[in-house]
């Protein structure tokens, strides 16, 4: 193989033909004069004629230049001059592609794999067999291991069924793997090594000794980003009124600005905020404040614009704030009085995980209330108690606190009956000294907290021994008496610590462990089983590399709930949710973050001496110039073969000049053909804006629509148009792409005009604003925009598209029309129009459908879906399919189940 620069040649053997072009010039230098014309009077006079000797004419300089050039172009093009190719690798022997396919490559992983293609390409041409090394272990975990020698189209096949996985990659494994395979495959070799640059040791330095081991074995590239930083998004500090979020990054040299986004678990987006790291900051925080009921339906965190496990958080029930209301026995200035009010160390102990009300029993729950604390308070028959029996049964968490006031006027909500009096020291049920707390028992919510030596109880209310009190006890003294009962009622519970809430009767308040019990009281009050201890946890979903939720891998195990805050990710616990499985609620998981668990990102150390570095990003396409060369020639030869009948006369007589003519045509034919294909070939079309890359998104858009439509469909789509409404003809297009901008100019009269012609005579356009992603739905500047450009057209009265809208069932049954963003509401025409087959004309959204298709010269795709990655984008190339059935066929699909009575119509 042959390069010059960007330019290579895939059999340069054939350029030695170049040096024979003299002796060509030399055959076609003469050319045959053109004969003479003369009439004679008759044939008898040519008896005795002489006949002169003939000189050849020689042919015109400019006529033979003609002639050499389509000879070169002939050979050059057999040459197959390939324009920007990809190196194939330096160094001799075979070639090595060694990939991080770790946690840190999601952000550009399809960069990364066309600069792998790029070098498989170069190796395919030149013959080289190929191995590929991938640096994290893989999901059955395994040490990381090299393949075999094989073909580069067989490795390509690999390379592209390749995704990041959600965990650090193991260089220390595959340096071992590669140390074994040098041994199994002595001689040198070229690598190419795409590094995710980031360095994932605790301590020391994982990335020089890989990267000196393939230096030694022969020609080492590095391709690795160059400006882009590696983020990563640990999970959130959790305060009274809001979550405070951190972010770590590399450090850039100049300032940047990362949105964080705020999602259901549908993926609608809630809140959004914005970290602004300076100039060369590797952490920067932002506060995201959240209404108490919006907080608590949040159950993730992403980076917008940022795709991978890195940029994802998962909420679980730590970082919920439940609401939780507070009645003391005594006044209310009493039961605030520092360290002996009944709610002092309460109000301490819970204000930093819940939302603290206060009032009377029918003001707190005339609202949603997770838990309700009666601190010696006895509750009297009557509305009251039937209220409160009806709020427990509905699923309320009553929690009681004992007291001299409960002891003497016990009430029918307590999880166990009392007995009479109270125990005390020096009292008639009496202990010699203070109790101290026993261990947990098994299946308690406090299973895992161990009670310091140092909270003892001095006095507290017995319990009335049954055959159920050991079931219904969750804490114990160390003497078996029962601290802490409990008892289902319906489907809420009564809970109660035989003890008062203040220091009076224990010092049980003074400590941390009093702050533990309370969480996870307060969080069982939500459905958590949130006292595991060591048990495990089975993996319920987890991510994928790109971040997308999804079944757990084959080698994922359960992580002990004592560790799932802290675990590692790896192939054995990947990131996602894990617990029960029971029900599939929120409340029943714990959440493992990539976060969490692994050091902030920082730069990789430079390479060896002698490394060949490479930027990953903007690989250009290999262009193969061969045919374009060889279609050059052939287009000289035929104007060498006009020429050449021009001089030789034949052109002058009629049927010659009836063929050129002939010949002509059949050349311009091909033009002619593709003149009137605009017109014949079925073709979607996107509508010109202001901005030139607006308009280039909507071109690779519909590209990509276009051939996911004709791979997967019936339908024979060409290349997308780009029209202008008022200038060109919309009659040929059935759908119309309308990207939204914020300068959108209003349409003329003209404009006005073709598009409600369009409009009327079937066609549909798709109005696009874009901004769904920015978590607002129609921003101000899109509705201003999107009212500017209908203003003057015939929009029908418009609705969110109906759960049996036939847009949902074209040709895929879909629940959701996600395109680059999800989670917001499409609009299309609310009324059925019988003279446009009720088709809607106007289909109005904000997802940017158009980022989502796009392909570019590789044939990848160059937008991230945000936040369900590829699965959402395969939805969002359904939804296309769907609406292109849906603007070539109408509602077909809808008729069906109406195919009776159209029959009955029929034979009326």
């Amino acid at each position: 193989m042959l390069s010059l620069g960007s330019l290579s040649f895939a059999a340069p053997w054939l350029l030695l033909a170049l040096p024979a072009l003299p002796v060509l010039w030399w055959l076609l230098r003469v050319t045959p004069p053109a004969p003479k014309r003369q009439d004679f009077p008759a044939l008898r006079l040519l008896r005795d004629m002489p006949a002169p000797e003939e000189t050849p004419a020689r042919t015109p300089w400019w006529l033979l230049a003609l002639r050499l050039a389509a000879a070169a172009l002939m050979i050059l093009g057999l040459a197959r001059p390939i324009w920007g190719p990809g190196a194939g690798g330096g160094g001799q022997g075979p070639l090595l592609i060694v990939v991080d396919d770790g946690w840190a490559s999601a952000a550009d992983w399809p960069d990364r794999m066309a600069a792998a293609e790029a070098e498989l390409d170069g190796a395919a041409r030149t013959g080289r067999r190929t191995a590929l090394l991938l640096t994290a272990p893989p999901p059955v975990p395994d040490a990381p291991r090299i393949t075999g020698l094989m073909p580069a189209e067989e490795l390509r096949g690999r390379l592209v069924a390749l995704r990041p996985k959600p965990w650090a990659p193991d260089r220390p494994g595959a340096l071992a793997a590669l140390r074994q395979w040098r041994a199994q495959n002595p001689g040198g070799f070229g690598a190419l090594y795409v590094a995710d640059g980031v360095e994932h040791a605790a301590e020391g330095d994982a990335f020089t000794p890989l990267a000196t081991a393939l230096a030694e074995g022969g020609a080492l590239t590095l391709a690795r980003s160059e400006g882009r930083p590696t983020r990563l998004l640990p999970p959130p500090r959790a305060e009274a009124d809001q979550l405070v979020v951190a972010l770590h990054s590399t450090p850039l040299p100049v300032a940047t600005e990362v949105p964080v986004l705020a999602r259901t678990g549908d993926g609608r987006t809630l809140a959004r905020a914005v970290v602004a790291m300076p100039a060369g900051a590797t952490q920067a925080e932002v506060a995201l404040p959240l209404p108490l009921e919006i907080r608590n339906q949040v159950v993730r965190l992403d980076l917008d614009g940022v795709v991978g496990a890195n940029a994802s958080v998962l909420l679980d029930e730590r970082f919920r704030r439940r609401p939780v209301g507070l009645i003391a026995g005594a006044g209310a200035a009493a039961a605030d009085v520092p360290l002996i009010g009944e709610l002092f160390y309460l109000d301490r102990a819970l204000s930093p995980h819940a939302e603290l009300r206060r009032g009377s029993v029918s003001e707190l729950l005339a609202r949603r209330l997770s838990v309700l604390v009666l601190a010696d308070r006895p509750v009297e028959a009557g509305a009251e108690r039937q209220e409160l029996t009806a709020w427990i049964e509905a699923g309320g968490t009553l929690l009681r606190f004992a007291g001299p006031r409960l002891a003497e006027n016990p009430d029918g909500l307590l999880p166990v009956p009392l007995r009479a009096g109270e125990r005390q020291l020096g009292g008639a049920l009496s202990w010699e000294r203070p109790q101290t707390l026993a261990p947990f028992p098994e299946g308690s919510p406090f299973q895992g907290l161990l009670p310091p030596p140092e909270v003892t109880v001095e006095r507290q209310v017995l319990a009335q021994p049954s055959a159920q009190l050991s079931g219904r006890t969750w804490a114990r003294l160390a003497d078996g008496t029962p601290l802490v009962t409990w008892e289902n009622r319906g489907a809420g519970r009564i809970v109660m610590f035989h003890v008062t809430a203040n220091a009076e009767w224990s010092t049980l308040p003074l400590s941390g462990l009093f702050v533990d019990m309370l969480r996870r009281i307060v969080a069982l009050s939500a459905g958590v089983a949130g006292a595991e201890g060591e048990a495990p946890l089975a993996p319920m979903e987890t991510l994928d590399g790109f971040g997308q939720l999804g079944p757990p891998p084959p080698g994922a195990q359960p992580v002990s709930a004592s560790r799932v805050e802290r675990e590692v990710p790896s192939p054995r616990h990947p990131p996602g949710w894990y617990g029960s499985g029971t029900g599939g609620e929120a409340a029943h998981r714990r959440a493992l973050n990539l976060g969490a668990g692994i050091a902030p990102p920082r730069l990789g150390a430079a390479p060896p001496a002698g490394t060949a570095t490479r930027a990953i990003g903007g690989v250009p396409a290999e262009r193969d110039l061969g045919p374009w060369l060889l279609a050059a020639a052939m287009l000289l030869l035929v104007a060498d073969l006009l020429v050449s009948l021009g001089l030789r006369g034949v052109l002058g007589r009629p049927r010659a000049a009836l063929g050129t003519v002939l010949l002509a045509g059949l050349l311009a034919m091909p033009a002619w053909a593709q003149e009137g294909s605009q017109a014949l070939a079925t073709r979607l079309a996107y509508v010109v804006t202001d901005d030139p890359q607006v308009d280039e998104v909507s071109r690779a858009g519909l590209v990509g629509l276009s051939d996911f439509v004709n791979r997967r469909t019936a339908a024979a789509l060409a290349e997308p148009a780009a029209v202008v409404p008022g200038r060109d003809d919309l009659s040929f297009f059935p759908l119309l792409y309308w990207p939204v901008t914020g300068h959108s100019a209003q349409p003329d009269a003209a404009a006005a005009a073709a598009i409600n012609g369009f409009m009327r005579q079937g066609g549909i356009i798709l109005f696009d604003t874009r901004d769904e992603g920015s978590g607002e739905g129609f921003s101000p500047g899109s509705r201003e925009a999107l009212r500017r450009l209908t203003r003057d057209l015939t929009v029908p009265p418009l609705a969110p598209v109906p759960e049996d809208h036939v847009l949902k069932r074209a040709f895929y049954l879909l629940q959701d029309l996600p395109g680059r963003f999800t989670g917001g509401t499409v609009w299309v025409a609310r009324d059925q129009d019988r003279a446009n087959d009720s088709v809607s004309p106007v289909i109005i959204g904000g997802h940017d459908w158009a980022a989502a298709w796009a392909i570019d010269a590789r044939g990848n795709n160059p937008y991230a879906a945000i936040p369900g990655g590829a699965r959402q984008r395969t939805l969002a190339y359904r939804f296309g399919t769907n609406l292109v059935m849906y603007a070539l066929t109408g509602n077909y699909k809808g008729d069906q189940v109406h195919v009776p009575a159209i029959l009955e119509r029929l034979g009326n």
